[in-house]
């Protein structure tokens, strides 16, 4: 397996790379801390990055707060335009990004320039063309007054988002905000803040003015918690583990500010005895191995009826079997490496964890890949099976792994479905729809989808409840007015 960088991608990662404040690469200002971004294909140092502390956010929060009124200020048309541009721009460099997305996250290439890039900048249009579309007034129909909401933007927008979507993430949670006219400062995880930082040279690029953007990159104690609690940041957007989250919605509160937490889950698919057992298992092979399974909403959880249990199992078994495990950057990878050795130690705990707990151990695919990628931190799918009451039924693992349970009935299957506090996706397997569609409506989560995984779509919200999130979802109507406060305005008419 092999490959080769683009001159661009090269380019970029031979300096060690800045903040991007105000327009400009910036050093810290009083830190000479570096982290170094590994490659986990081959486990080998890519770049190293500065790392900030708070004396960084609030140099970048001050330039976005300084570039608030006139980037408000212009038209809706007019912020769609720069906004179009830039996507133009990231599209005229989807292989670089691709590139350093993959190099970065570990993601098999065919992935990231295939899906991930392009619908991240799929993003970008949505929002550019809905902020021309919005309704910012509203008449109110009140006797004895004229009256009306105005909605405007709140002003200095914080996120803070992880690891395993980096552009993709980055483009869903500062694009609304943007097109709604507010200015961000962003802390990327430190593990994978290529695309992001790329990103900001980009925007500057196209003319998006200095200080719209802002990029602090630095770790959750030194540089998200002074984003959170800076006393300009008016609204705040967290995408990342369950705990951190209840933290920073804790933080928000004492505020108090607005703030909206996309969590953890522990997806759950239900195949029943009349599914079509080639495409469930096709869908589920595929959720757990895309991105490594390092996916917050995939199903992990497999509930499948006993009349058809075996059938599955050897039907999933088979193409796990086949896919093709290696570098991401190599095209003929389906399944790259996960993001870290802590990541590749936490997913392989688990199935120690499983197995010790009582588990049967279904399936341990071949992990091992020589050559200059053999440090690599490469995890095989795994299946294990057993009671509901094991760990890896319960727990989040964020891994290419499934725990299989047996059921006989439906109201068998919505007992093991919400048997957990995690509510972000679940899918259901069957050829009668009538009977889907009941039990879609009756899963605990944000997003039921019937015989598919994994289901996005512009226009299409998505959000967790319960230990899966809070605030409003993503990619949709409502997630564009998230970011604009109302305000009522009101006249006494005599």
């Amino acid at each position: 397996m092999s490959y080769s960088l683009l001159t661009e991608t090269e380019s970029f990662l031979k300096a060690p790379l800045k903040h991007f404040i105000a327009g400009q690469w910036t050093s810290s200002v009083a830190s000479e801390n570096f982290i170094d971004v590994i490659d986990p294909s081959s486990g080998q140092k890519l770049v190293s990055v500065v790392s900030g502390d708070s004396k960084d956010v609030d140099l970048a929060v001050g330039a976005a707060d300084a570039a608030f009124q006139s980037w408000s200020e212009i038209t809706a048309d007019e912020r769609a335009e720069l906004l179009s541009k830039l996507a133009n721009k990231l599209e005229e460099k989807l292989d670089v990004l691709a590139q350093l997305e993959s190099l970065d996250v570990g993601k098999a290439i065919v992935n990231a320039s295939g899906f991930d890039i392009p619908f991240g900048i799929e993003c970008v249009r949505y929002y550019a063309n809905l902020a021309t579309q919005a309704n910012y007034e509203h008449a109110l129909e009140i006797d004895g007054m004229e009256a009306r909401v105005h909605r405007a933007p709140y002003g200095v927008c914080g996120f803070i988002f992880p690891w395993n979507f980096p552009f993709d993430l980055l483009m869903w949670n500062i694009m609304p905000a943007l097109a709604a006219g507010n200015t961000v400062v962003l802390k990327p995880a430190e593990l994978t803040p290529l695309t992001s930082l790329y990103v900001c040279q980009l925007a500057s690029e196209v003319g998006i003015p200095d200080g719209v953007i802002n990029a602090v990159v630095g770790t959750g104690r030194a540089v998200g918690s002074a984003i959170v609690e800076h006393p300009k940041v008016r609204r705040m957007s967290f995408t990342g583990s369950s705990s951190v989250g209840k933290q920073i919605a804790a933080m928000c509160g004492e505020r108090p500010i607005p703030c909206k937490i996309e969590l953890g889950g522990k997806g759950a698919a239900v195949v029943f005895d009349d599914a079509d057992i080639n495409n469930a298992a096709e869908q589920l092979a595929g959720a757990i191995t895309l991105n490594t399974g390092q996916v917050c909403c995939t199903a992990t959880r497999w509930i499948i009826h006993e009349k058809v249990y075996e059938e599955f199992l050897s039907k999933v078994t088979s193409i796990l079997k086949a896919t093709q495990i290696g570098p991401g950057l190599a095209e003929e990878t389906q399944m790259g490496p996960v993001v870290s050795q802590v990541q590749k130690d936490t997913v392989l705990g688990y199935l120690d964890k499983g197995l010790n707990d009582g588990a049967t151990l279904l399936y341990q695919g071949d992990a091992n890949v020589s050559g200059a990628y053999e440090k690599g931190f490469y995890v095989a799918p795994y299946l294990l099976g057993g009671s509901a009451d094991n760990v890896c039924f319960k727990e989040e693992i964020f891994g290419p792994s499934a725990y299989l349970v047996k059921f006989s009935t439906e109201e068998e299957a919505l007992s093991l479905v919400n048997s957990l506090d995690y509510g972000l996706a679940n899918s259901v397997f069957s050829q009668d729809l009538t009977r889907c569609n009941r039990i879609a409506e009756k899963m605990i989560s944000g997003n039921s989808w019937i015989n598919a995984h994994n289901v996005f779509a512009y226009g299409l919200p998505y959000g967790g409840v319960n230990k899966s999130g809070l605030g409003g979802g993503v990619n949709s109507p409502e997630t564009f007015y998230d970011y604009l406060r109302p305000l009522t305005v009101a006249r006494p008419i005599a």
